[in-house]
């Protein structure tokens, strides 16, 4: 018969009360007993002995601590690290307020990007099946010149219908607002767009009134939001109720909700499709087959489940590619972007809806991240700095019992509780600061309004926690590893793997960031101040110019205004040039296969005058407005050299070709800037199409408010219906270049944070060194020291660090401006030393007043008070 064993049962029970320990051995010599047995008194009796056995062994040394004790074990360990920890902190109140103000400081910015990067991330994510809505994005140009556009072709929507694996589509037109007029003579002014029905099976607007099906497909129907159809009917139902749009009657059919704060699509309204499209083929046949017609139109699509992305890029790609055998020169490209990768995402033109560029979104990430690893650095510096004090300490508790996990983990403890105390002052900054954040750019407020909730009070919270475990890691680390024989025996001799030199390589990091951050924000409001003072090529001095829109009494206007004396001349114009509007026309000479897209601008005959542009040749437009001015331009010195047409005299009289038709110079301006002074000087043309949308009023006056005054009652005396809005040029400059003043508050606020956290490290530091050195410093005074000497000897090292660092940020922060930074700038400012030294010289300065104060004081004290008790 096969040898069994003692019963497995009592070996079960044996191996759940034993330790794991003493298992091995204790089960190897009941075994041996059970065999004796066996042989000796058979199976019975020897299971019964081994049954006594087992119960018998069951005692204090041998049976595992239950898990609730365990559990109570580690909840009492626990403790016992926090309240070590907190007379840590206490003991070392100097040590631990740099930490804490170091973190508070830093962590207030992370915990702003946290809150603002959250709310981004939730854009567009409420739609249903978002991971199968795709946008569709355009590309039209050539090989030298491409634009990359938001907006698509308007025949796209008939190439998309062929394809099955398309379950909807939403096509719509942007930027339709109009004013609605009530039966009751009410007007209001709306903003929405034209779409075809399957808007809202692609976009998740639940219908509360009302239903969204078909309506889009008849001429002159509405879908209003839930507040839209509030402000206009009160607590009556919006359903059916007419509403006068342009001479023209649209019934609304269904309401829906407002769309969410997080969806970059916004809208008051949404018409029907067909009628924009019955609209424009009345006086364009050929409107929906033009592939080029693609500057207004936006499309998404919703997939048939099991659909990707690569196999909607490929529907792209075909449909690309059979339409552009029909384009000469020019060539326009499909692609696909998932909806909730708009915002944040690349930026592009004719975008229909809010947008957040992510490449800014990065860069602001990464620099907040540097900002809190300066304070982690301070953190790791001045516990390694302290760990020789606090040497005896873990060698004791290693002698005790200790082990190193336990020593690691007591520093993890400390540097958690320090990081959450930093989190609570933290929080009261970020609330601080939150309102100069989303004052920094109009378009901050459009997109987040920060609101504090309880998913960002858990991220804040995890944040501290993971601040605290990176800074506390490695002096964790080190001093854990530390052996308790030497520490006790000589802790003088207790060496961590070069701790200074490492040290000494936090702090250069420390100063090479903040003494980047310093160049970085001089530089960049010297690109602001470059901005402002360049030379326009025209005046914009006094002028103020005034947006009609589609005003239809602007000649009226015109008149009323002229009446006012501190109005000196009034000149007309589609677009404001200089600060970043653009509208293009492509045009082409005598080549047909050489075209150009030139910037235009439609003004009328005292455009010119008014903004001192310098005819250099031909005359201006003729003084009566007529159709035919449309057949002439005014053109700049750029666009003759783009042509080769030779002198601006030799190009009066030539024939261009604007979008298909002639048209004839008659005149040729001097250069000037029509873009932001980044893009440089291209070609320009004007025409006098009479399609105006802004007044250019010189003014002359002592009291400009007064003066804004009777503008003002003079357009309320045409149009008490839509707000004046009216702004100087000059503002409207400074305006544009908005994003310099608030690059420079975010980098001078960063650099302030970087270097206020760098110096307190650096007095943190020059303290525990003083400290260290009392001993020699009051030796060398007797000897003969003089203070000046003294001081020297202490900071001497400090400042060889400073300059170090400077030896490092210079040249790196020199490249990173003319080489990525202003890479694509045609006009920028040359980085010369007082940008690069001045900020040497601030850190320099600020470095050894701290250094320099802290030595005084110690070089300062009396040498018999410290070699009393040596």
């Amino acid at each position: 018969m096969d040898y069994q064993g003692p019963p497995k049962w009592l070996d079960r029970f044996l191996t759940f009360y034993c330790k794991k320990s003493k298992l091995e051995d204790l089960q190897g010599d009941l075994w041996e007993f059970y065999d004796r047995n066996l042989e000796k008194k058979g199976r019975r009796w020897a299971n019964v002995i081994y049954f006594i056995d087992v119960l018998k062994f069951m005692r204090i040394y041998t049976v595992q601590k239950p898990k609730l004790i365990k559990r109570m074990n580690f909840i009492a360990l626990f403790n016992n690290y926090v309240k070590t920890s907190l007379r840590s902190i206490a003991r070392n109140r100097l040590f631990s307020g740099i930490n804490v103000i170091g973190l508070a400081f830093s962590m207030s910015v992370c915990l702003l990007m946290i809150a603002f990067i959250s709310e981004v991330l939730r854009y567009d994510t409420f739609h249903e099946n978002k991971e199968r809505i795709f946008r569709v994005t355009s590309t039209y140009g050539d090989a030298n010149n491409s634009m990359e556009l938001a907006s698509v072709p308007q025949p796209l929507l008939e190439e998309l219908k062929k394809y099955p694996q398309i379950k909807h589509i939403a096509h719509f037109r942007r930027n339709f607002s109009p004013d609605a007029f009530l039966e009751t003579g009410e007007v209001f002014q709306l903003k929405g767009n034209y779409a075809t029905e399957g808007y809202f099976d692609v976009f998740s607007f639940p219908t509360l009134e009302g239903d969204v099906k078909g309506v889009l497909d008849i001429p002159y129907q509405l879908v209003v939001t839930e507040s839209t159809a509030k402000k206009m009917f009160n607590d009556v139902s919006a359903v059916n109720q007419i509403i006068k749009i342009k001479d023209k009657n649209y019934t609304i059919k269904a309401v829906v909700e407002d769309p969410p704060k997080h969806s970059h699509i916004k809208f008051d309204f949404i018409a029907s499709y067909i009628t924009h499209i019955n609209q424009v083929k009345e006086k364009y046949p050929d409107y929906e087959s033009t592939w080029t017609n693609m500057w207004m139109y936006h499309t998404f699509v919703l997939l048939q489940e099991g659909q990707t992305e690569t196999d909607f890029a490929n529907i792209l790609t075909e449909i690309s590619d059979r339409r552009n055998a029909d384009l000469s020169n020019k060539v326009v490209g499909l692609y696909p972007q998932n909806i909730v990768d708009i915002v944040p995402g690349k930026e592009y033109s004719n975008e229909p809806g809010i947008v957040m560029d992510l490449d800014v979104l990065v860069i602001v990430s990464l620099l907040t991240l540097v900002v809190i690893l300066t304070a982690s650095f301070n953190y790791m510096n001045l516990s390694i700095a302290k760990s020789l004090r606090r040497a005896k300490e873990i060698g004791i508790r290693k002698v005790v019992g200790a082990t190193r996990g336990q020593v690691f983990f007591q520093f993890i403890i400390e540097a958690v509780i320090i990081s959450l105390i930093a989190l609570i002052v933290a929080f009261g900054v970020f609330v601080v600061i939150k309102p100069q954040f989303l004052n920094l750019n109009d378009g901050i407020q459009t997109i987040t309004d920060l609101e504090f909730n309880f998913s960002q009070a858990l991220l804040f919270i995890c944040f501290a926690l993971i601040i605290g475990i990176v800074s506390g890691f490695l002096p964790a680390f080190l001093l854990s590893k530390l052996k308790a024989m030497l520490v006790l025996k000589d802790y003088t001799k207790v060496k961590l793997f070069s701790i200074v030199s490492f040290r000494k390589v936090l702090i250069v990091l420390q100063f090479t960031i903040s003494l980047a951050f310093i160049i970085s924000s001089t530089i960049i409001y010297q690109q602001y101040r470059y901005a402002m003072s360049y030379d326009l090529g025209f005046e914009t001095e006094n002028i103020l110019n005034i947006n009609t829109g589609s005003n239809e009494k602007s000649d009226q206007l015109t008149q009323l205004i002229e009446q006012i004396p501190e109005v000196k001349m009034i000149s007309k114009s589609a677009m404001i040039s200089s600060v970043g509007s653009i509208y293009t026309l492509n045009l082409k000479y005598k080549d047909p296969l050489d075209s150009v897209h030139a910037y235009h601008n439609d003004v009328d005959v005292n455009y010119i005058e008014n903004l001192g542009h310098k005819l250099i040749a031909g005359s201006n437009f003729p003084e009566r407005a007529n159709t035919e001015n449309q057949l002439h331009a005014i053109v700049n010195e750029a666009l003759l050299k783009r042509f080769k047409m030779g002198t601006p005299s030799e190009a009066i009289g030539e024939t261009i070709t604007v979008e298909g038709s002639p048209v004839q110079i008659i005149g040729v301006v001097e250069d000037f800037m029509y873009t932001k002074i980044e893009g440089g000087i291209k070609p320009v043309i004007f025409r006098n199409a009479e399609r105006y949308s802004y007044l250019n009023v010189k003014v002359e006056s002592t009291d400009i408010m007064a003066t804004f005054d009777k503008l003002e009652k003079a357009w309320k005396e045409v149009d008490d219906i839509h707000a004046f809005t009216a702004e100087f040029y000059d503002d409207r400059i400074e305006r544009a270049y908005g994003e310099y003043i608030m690059m420079f508050k975010i980098v001078s606020f960063l650099s302030v944070l970087a270097v206020s956290i760098s110096i307190l490290g650096l007095l943190g530091m020059a303290v525990y060194t003083t400290e260290t050195r009392i001993k020699e410093i009051s030796i060398r005074k007797v000897l003969g020291a003089t203070e000046k000497s003294l001081v020297y000897l202490l900071s001497r090292g400090f400042l060889w660090m400073i300059g170090i660092a400077a030896i490092i940020a210079v040249p790196l922060t020199y490249l990173f401006f003319n080489e990525v930074f202003f890479s694509g700038y045609e006009n920028h400012i040359e980085v010369g030393p007082l940008e690069l030294l001045l900020g040497v010289l601030i850190l320099f300065g600020i470095g050894f007043l701290v250094i320099g104060w802290q030595t005084l004081q110690a070089a300062r004290s009396n040498p018999a008070d410290t070699l009393r008790n040596e």
